[in-house]
C-alpha cells in the first residue's frame, strides 16, 4: 500500500462523521489525532441544547443515546445520535462517537474517531485510532497503540516510512473495513477501505483497500478471490498470494 493510497480522502467518507471539520487542511487521517480533544471542547459548545445533554463540564450525549447504567465516561467526548453504549463501556476522554455506532460490552475507548454505524461490540479496546463507517471490530479485536520500544509510532507504506510524531497512534480503518475476532492491529497499521482482516491476525503495517488479509504473506485481492471462485465452479483452480 502506497502512501498516496493512505490519504483521508483515499480511506474515509469524512461526510459521515460530525468530526468532519477536523480533517480539513490535513493529508492522512492520523494528523489530527493530537488535535482530537480541543475539537471535541470547541464543537461540543456549539450543538444546540434541544439535542445534546451536556454532562458535567465536556460530555455531550444526544438524547436518543442509550447509555448503560454500569458504564464510566470522561470528557471531552461527543456521542451521536442513536448510539448505542452497553455494559461495562469505558470511555476515556477525547472520543467521538458517530450516528448509531455501537460500543459494547467491556470495550475501551480513547482518543478515537468512531464514525457513523461503527460496531465494536465485544471486549475491544480501541486507543488512538480511527474507524471509518461501517466498519466493524470482532470480538476481541484491539488496536495496539504503543510500541514495545515506546519509540514513536511510523507508517511503512511500500514506498518509505513515515514518522508520524506520535508515541501513541493505534490504527486507521477505512470504511466498511471488517476485522476477524481475536486480531491485533499493531501501531501504526493502516486498512484500506472494503477490506476483510481474518480472525486471529496480527496485521502490521498497511493493507490495501478491497482486498482480504490472511497473513502478513498472504493478501488477497477480492476481484481476483471472487474470480478464482468463478475458476473452480468450471473446474479450474487459480490461487494468488
Amino acid at each position: 500500500m502506497k502512501l498516496e493510497q493512505m490519504t483521508i480522502r483515499e480511506l474515509l467518507g469524512t461526510n459521515h462523521t460530525i468530526a468532519e471539520k477536523i480533517f480539513e487542511g490535513h493529508v492522512y487521517p492520523w494528523e489530527v489525532l493530537s488535535e482530537l480533544g480541543s475539537f471535541i471542547e470547541s464543537l461540543g459548545e456549539l450543538l444546540p441544547e434541544s439535542e445534546y445533554k451536556k454532562l458535567g463540564r465536556n460530555i455531550w450525549v444526544h438524547r436518543s443515546v442509550k447509555v448503560a447504567p454500569t458504564v464510566a465516561m470522561a470528557g471531552p467526548m461527543i456521542i451521536c445520535a442513536g448510539a448505542q453504549i452497553r455494559q461495562s463501556a469505558y470511555l476515556r476522554g477525547s472520543v467521538i462517537i458517530g450516528e448509531k455506532a455501537v460500543i459494547g460490552n467491556s470495550c475501551e475507548i480513547k482518543n478515537s474517531i468512531i464514525f457513523d454505524e461503527v460496531q465494536i461490540p465485544h471486549f475491544n479496546y480501541v486507543g488512538d485510532s480511527i474507524l471509518g463507517y461501517k466498519s466493524h471490530l470482532g470480538a476481541g479485536a484491539v488496536t495496539s497503540n504503543v510500541k514495545s520500544d515506546k519509540t514513536l509510532v511510523k507508517v511503512h507504506a511500500e514506498n518509505g516510512d513515515v514518522t508520524t510524531g506520535l508515541k501513541k497512534f493505534g490504527a486507521i480503518l477505512g470504511d466498511h473495513v471488517e476485522v476477524g475476532c481475536n486480531s491485533v492491529l499493531n501501531p501504526g497499521t493502516v486498512v484500506g477501505k472494503n477490506t476483510n482482516i481474518y480472525p486471529l491476525s496480527s496485521v502490521r503495517g498497511c493493507v490495501p483497500a478491497e482486498s482480504i488479509y490472511k497473513s502478513q504473506s498472504e493478501i488477497v485481492v477480492k476481484e481476483v478471490r471472487e474470480q478464482e471462485a468463478e475458476e473452480k465452479g468450471k473446474g479450474g483452480l487459480k490461487v494468488v498470494k
